[in-house]
């Protein structure tokens, strides 16, 4: 029948009738947000953006945060809700700490944090207001270091090894080179994958540091021919925060095998060439909006706006809400990241459930949780920490 609207925008449409003609209920309801990111961030430096590196941001947070909001904004609209976003810059820990604060006394409700680990920190510790972490992967941060009202749209370093480790599982590739950087990151994370490794009955053949060095008596440290000889292997798994050497690796390798980590086959939470679940119409309404493909970073970032406006909306409409409700009730929303299966907060840590892509850079060659796998209860969580081996002690 031509001219007939939609099911849900018909009924959307209803509900702002209805509420306009009702006394009271015309004047939306505001929820205040903050997003809080880096002054001048290296993540964004002209060249490092150029290189394009997998898992790394290549655009401001506020691009995601933006496209969901304007996506919700009918739903908002007849809600009688809306959502006002403000942006600040830090320089330092104690600016992003100064900026939370600043954004609390001005009647913030949330704040959205595209930070460090220990600058996430500092800001959760410096408000009594929950926070939307979706700059940081740190496991610290959904593990010993967790914090009450504190929330991951992005996934943990460790539900990404654990993804590869189970697609290593799943291809019978059991024989594991792990590569790492000597730097504090590159260790963190080396751990992470150690730690998948073991709980996927993986086999570590051997663990080799390299070393990017301009120094002409160093040149070997960082020689995939070299690092890759001497052993036996059925992949090599390489951990580089920078980026820089990783992309060298694949095809350099003595055994012609799989490269995966940080290059090769990259486990994340979101690729632009996603074909499924409505994911095109996703990235295609982001890629027109920002001129640039969606990473990662954006799903986190759209997620994190997405999960602002379904707080607005779970509100009655056209009613003030105090800030203590918009807190009750982001434990329990759920939300749809366009991946197939309903998203929500894990009540152990604040982590995201979510399934991850693993992507090549020119498709999506897989998903985890992988198929067949089981769990007692929720299959996602196979990805990161379970509740039986959280080390979080914030209550919830």
């Amino acid at each position: 029948m031509t001219g007939a609207r939609p099911p849900r925008r018909a009924a959307c449409l209803a509900a702002l009738l209805a509420a306009a003609a009702v006394p009271g209920l015309a004047a939306a309801a505001t929820l205040k947000a903050t997003l809080i990111a880096p002054q001048d961030d290296p993540r964004l430096e002209r060249s490092r953006v150029e290189r394009a590196y997998l898992g790394h941001p290549t655009g401001p947070a506020s691009d995601g945060v933006g496209v969901a909001l304007e996506e919700g904004r009918f739903e908002l609209d007849a809600a009688g809700h809306e959502v006002a976003l403000d942006t600040a810059e830090a320089a330092s820990l104690e600016a992003a700490r100064a900026a939370a604060q600043k954004a609390e006394q001005a009647g913030a409700a949330v704040l959205l944090t595209d930070l460090s680990a220990a600058w996430t920190l500092a800001v959760a510790d410096a408000v009594k207001l929950p926070v939307l972490n979706i700059g940081a992967a740190d496991d610290r941060l959904r593990q010993q270091d967790c914090r009450a009202r504190l929330y991951h749209l992005l996934p943990s370093e460790r539900m990404r090894t654990d993804a590869l480790a189970q697609l290593l599982v799943s291809r019978k590739w059991s024989k594991v080179l792990l590569l790492a950087g000597q730097g504090a990151a590159d260790q963190a994370r080396a751990a992470a994958a150690q730690a998948s490794l073991k709980r996927y009955g993986l086999q570590l053949v051997a663990n080799k540091p390299y070393k990017l060095s301009a120094d002409p008596r160093e040149r070997d440290l960082a020689n995939p021919l070299l690092l890759t000889a001497g052993s036996t292997y059925d992949v090599v798994w390489v951990v580089d925060s920078d980026g820089e050497f990783a992309r060298t690796l694949p095809y350099r390798t003595v055994l012609p095998r799989p490269v995966v980590g940080d290059a090769g086959l990259v486990a994340l939470g979101w690729h632009a060439q996603f074909e499924r679940y409505g994911a095109p119409q996703v990235a295609r309404r982001f890629a027109k909006a920002a001129k640039r493909p969606m990473t990662a970073n954006d799903w986190a970032a759209w997620m994190a706006g997405k999960a602002l406006v379904a707080l607005a909306t779970s509100a009655p409409p056209g009613k003030a809400v105090a800030a203590a409700a918009w807190t009750q009730a982001l434990p329990g929303l759920s939300l749809d990241g366009s991946k197939g299966t309903p998203l929500g907060f894990r009540p152990w840590d604040g982590q995201l459930r979510q399934t991850l892509l693993l992507t090549d850079g020119q498709g999506v060659v897989a998903q985890a949780p992988v198929e067949g796998l089981l769990h007692p209860t929720n299959t996602l969580d196979t990805l990161g920490a379970d509740g039986p081996e959280k080390l979080c002690k914030a209550a919830r």
